[in-house]
Parts: C-alpha cells; structure tokens; sequence
C-alpha cells in the first residue's frame, strides 16, 4: 500500500518520521511530505521517503528573516495547489493542516484522508471555535485520537460521529535512546547537587514553568533544570527563578536530538505542569528513558498515569499539589524506580511503534476496501 504522510509546516518532525519508519518497517511504501524543519536537525528517513519541497522559499529566508510569517501565508496558497499534483498514494495521512480552515477546501478529494488530532480544541472552546473543529475534522474520512478522553472530545465538542474516530496511541520516542552519536551533557547543566527535576521542551505560556517555579519554592534538597526554546518572553520567570530556594538552572534554546539523551539520563524526575495541551512528544520522550514524571491532568496525558501507573498525577494550575507530588519523589528513590519500572512497561508495551503502527495500517486498509 502507497502511504503519504502530510505535515506542510513540519510542526511534528519527531513524530511524522518516527511513524513513518514504523510504517515501512512493516512493510508499507510511505512518502513523507513536508518542509525544511528550520530550528535544528532532524531524523534521518529511514526506510521511507521525504519531499521537503513545500514553503521553499519561505524556508530559504531563513528562520529570523523578516516578515517570514507573511510571507508564508503568500506562498501558501500556492504550495496546497501543488501538493494536490503531488498526491498519488492509497491513503493521505495528514498530521497537521497549516490554515485549517481554508485547507480543507483545497485537499484532493478523491482519495481517502485521515487527519491525527495532535490537539483538538482549548479546554473551554467558543461556539466558534468548535464549528470550526467540527468542519475540519468532520471534512476527513477517519481522524485518529490519541487517547479516549480525545476520542470523547471529539465526539462530545466536535460532533464526529463515533465511527469516524480511531484511538491509536502515540508512541514513545525510543529512537533517542538508539542514537549512535550521543552528545555529552551540556557543560551549563554539569556538577548536579541533588536529585534533578527537569522541565524540557518549548517554552509557552500553556507550558506552567511559572506553576512549576512556584511550587519549586517548597521542595527541597533538589534542584531545577528549565531545558528548552522559549517561544515566550522568559524575563519574570527567570526572575521568579531567582528567588527561588533552590538552585533553578536554565538552557533556554534549541536542543538537538543528539542532546537530548544526555540530559534525560541525567535527570532523576521529570514534571510536565501543563495547563493546556492534548498530547506531549516529551512525554514519550520520558517513556522511552524511563524517567518518573509528574504530569497535569490534562488532554489525553492524565491517562498515561491512570492506566499504566507511569506518572503521578496532578491537576493544572495546582502548585500545592505539585509541591507535594515533587517532594514525594525527591525524597523517595524507591517510588521513582517503581514509576521508571512502569513506565518502561508502557513504552514497550501500548506505546510501541510497531504496535502503532500495525494499527494505523488497519485504518488504512479499512478506509481503501471502503
């Protein structure tokens, strides 16, 4: 079966071509279609195709060229045209849609289409906001969710009928842990006094690093990494930082997959204290080295603790909570090695790739004989 994956503005790099070699690892002919990833490198194809040949120009501007934004959204038009040229597979799996909205309109229509819900609506969604979901996601023949609680929203805020929607999980990112050309640790996160929280990933205002520093005030005996590209001004928060008890260590840029190993082995709890968000890629990046997490209760996240016991859990916005959960950990070496137990469990287990991928293939040949 010919399978092309669709992500214009390669929002998902990590993920499209971790999918994609489960793919054709099981033997299935996968094209991934996409656009130069512009903040760093990225997996090398393995198994399967890459057509970076949208938003060229854009791309050769450079990431800090200005008025790039604007000039995207000219050149966009243009590339979803030509991407209908390029289409010629059995199934067209789109990952993202660049301008929802207006894209749906432009998708070749002759072919089965399957969009994954990496994120699907705010958590408390206006009128607005929900039609639009509901004529996206209602404009594709199968959408894939995460986890149930996606599939309920989905359902229940974007009014998909229930057959239309597929639970496949996401899968956990064990490729880092294969790297042949790990880097060592960055020399700013050396001599580590304590056990080490990390944050890692981007930095946004849904992200909670101000809940997290908050509730670092009262944990003690450890201290903070912040690893990550701000994708916000971080200037109150580094000086919430530094009035914190505890030693608060920030790594504030890009992070190369090559880098990522290091800091995650080196790191004994890592807390992701989300206010918003669906899913997570440092989430099963923690799966794959078998960290113990704390993780916000929200999306399809909170379900990797109730139903693999491979997180503690807490509620968004909770800094009592975190502080409680964190100075557990901290404190207790044992019920970190129980959660890294679990969570290498669930990283071989539900959230393997070849599992997922068997799965996604289903779909596929389900919507083909359809």
């Amino acid at each position: 079966m010919r399978i092309q994956l669709i992500d214009p503005s390669a929002f998902t790099p990590p993920y499209d071509r971790a999918l994609a070699r489960a793919l054709a690892a099981a033997g299935e002919d996968v094209e991934l279609i996409t656009s130069r990833f512009l903040y760093g490198p990225v997996p090398e194809p393995d198994g399967y195709r890459v057509n970076e040949s949208l938003y060229r120009r854009s791309a050769n501007r450079g990431l800090e060229a200005k008025g790039r934004r604007i000039f995207k959204a000219v050149e966009h038009l243009a590339d979803m045209r030509r991407l209908r040229g390029m289409i010629d597979a059995d199934v067209v799996h789109y990952q993202w849609l660049t301008m929802p909205n207006l894209d749906r309109h432009l998708l070749p229509p002759d072919r089965p289409r399957v969009l994954t819900a990496h994120y699907i609506l705010p958590p408390e969604p206006t009128n607005r906001q929900a039609n639009a979901a509901t004529k996206v996601f209602g404009s594709m023949d199968a959408v894939i969710a995460h986890s149930e609680s996606g599939a309920v929203r989905l359902h229940s805020e974007a009014g998909l009928p229930e057959e239309k929607v597929h639970v496949i999980p996401h899968g956990s990112f064990d490729y880092l842990t294969e790297l042949p050309d790990e880097a060592p640790l960055p020399v700013e996160l050396e001599g580590a006094e304590g056990p080490v929280i990390l944050f890692f990933g981007l930095i946004r205002p849904y992200k909670g690093v101000d809940v997290l520093l908050d509730a670092f005030e009262g944990v003690e005996g450890a201290e903070l990494w912040i690893v990550g590209n701000p994708r916000m001004d971080i200037t109150e928060l580094e000086a919430k930082a530094a009035k914190a008890g505890g030693r608060v260590r920030w790594l504030p840029r890009f992070i190369t997959d090559r880098e990522i190993p290091a800091i995650m082995r080196a790191a004994d709890l890592l807390v992701l204290p989300y206010t918003d968000g669906e899913q997570s890629g440092v989430l099963y990046t923690g799966l794959a080295f078998e960290k113990p997490m704390v993780i916000s209760n929200v999306g399809g996240l909170g379900e990797v603790a109730r139903e693999h016991d491979a997180a503690r859990l807490v509620e968004p916005g909770d800094v009592e909570g975190l502080t409680a959960a964190l100075t557990e950990l901290v404190d207790d070496e044992g019920a970190r090695e129980q959660l890294a137990s679990k969570a290498r469990t669930a990283a071989r287990g539900p959230f393997a790739w070849d599992s997922i991928a068997a799965k996604t293939i289903d779909l596929y040949r389900e919507l083909v004989e359809r």
